[in-house]
């Protein structure tokens, strides 16, 4: 099973220890981009301030963000599991797992990535900010620029079930096609409640977050391993979370499953 997560906006404070090796990180054949998109973006945030926070979409509050950027050559690598820290990831929680979990971990989640396209959490990267929908000179739309890195080297490690959670702006970066895509599960939560004696329901935004991170963090500690989506259906369904498919999958579009929350937490 390889699952597909978002990064976070929220990120640790700093990293530790020896700077980022690309040419050590998880699916070499994104190094030359990487490193196209790195050089860019430091030299970016180390010219005009005023351009670069216009580019990366930064408030006036999070101009401290190009400091960091632009020292990010040398600046301290942690893992990747370790700088985010989002909702998501909060929810998610690597730290409090056990070897077996973690180790589950590290061979099935894939981090999607402005700056490094996608990574895995063992992967040492520095603190950063550069999101997917970021338009940079050179590179253009972050978006379409990962999407044809990516169109020869996600297919090699998608051999089995693929869970994404990506959002939006980071589905844009690869979209599985042909037999990948029959394959795999994109998840929607939605929030059912009793309004005026009628069962309602909604699109959770902000708290699907938190689901998607509690969804996967059941299944790597209970070691489910499901091969199809069908079988991601019962496995979550034994793990106590509701879910009905939504659509099933063809060789054009993925599986579309809810997840039917009654609290949003």
């Amino acid at each position: 099973m390889l699952v597909l997560l978002p990064p976070s906006e929220g990120k640790a404070a700093s990293g530790g220890g020896v700077p980022v090796a690309l040419d050590r990180l998880s699916l070499p054949g994104l190094t030359a981009a990487r490193a196209q998109v790195l050089d860019v973006l430091v030299g970016l945030c180390r010219g005009d301030q005023d351009t670069a926070a216009e580019v990366l979409g930064l408030s006036p509050g999070l101009r401290g963000e190009l400091a960091r950027n632009a020292g990010l050559p040398t600046a301290g690598a942690l893992p990747a599991g370790e700088v985010y820290t989002g909702v998501l990831f909060d929810n998610l929680g690597l730290a409090t797992l056990d070897e077996a979990a973690y180790d589950r971990a590290e061979r099935s989640l894939l981090v999607f990535s402005g700056l490094w396209g996608a990574v895995r959490i063992g992967d040492r990267i520095p603190p950063y900010r550069c999101s997917m929908g970021v338009k940079l000179p050179g590179p253009g739309a972050l978006g379409a620029y990962w999407r044809s890195a990516m169109a020869s080297v996600l297919p090699e490690v998608t051999d089995g079930l693929v869970l994404d959670l990506r959002s939006s702006a980071y589905a844009a970066a690869w979209k599985p096609a042909g037999e990948v895509a029959s394959r795999t599960a994109t998840v929607r939560v939605l929030h059912e409640r009793e309004v005026a004696g009628v069962l309602k329901r909604s699109v959770v935004s902000h708290f699907n977050k938190a689901t998607k991170g509690r969804l996967v963090r059941d299944l790597l500690v209970a070691g489910a391993e499901p091969k199809t989506p069908g079988e991601l259906v019962d496995a979550l369904a034994e793990l106590g979370h509701r879910v009905e498919v939504a659509a099933e999958g063809t060789a054009r579009k993925p599986w579309q499953l809810d997840v039917v929350v009654t609290e949003v937490h």
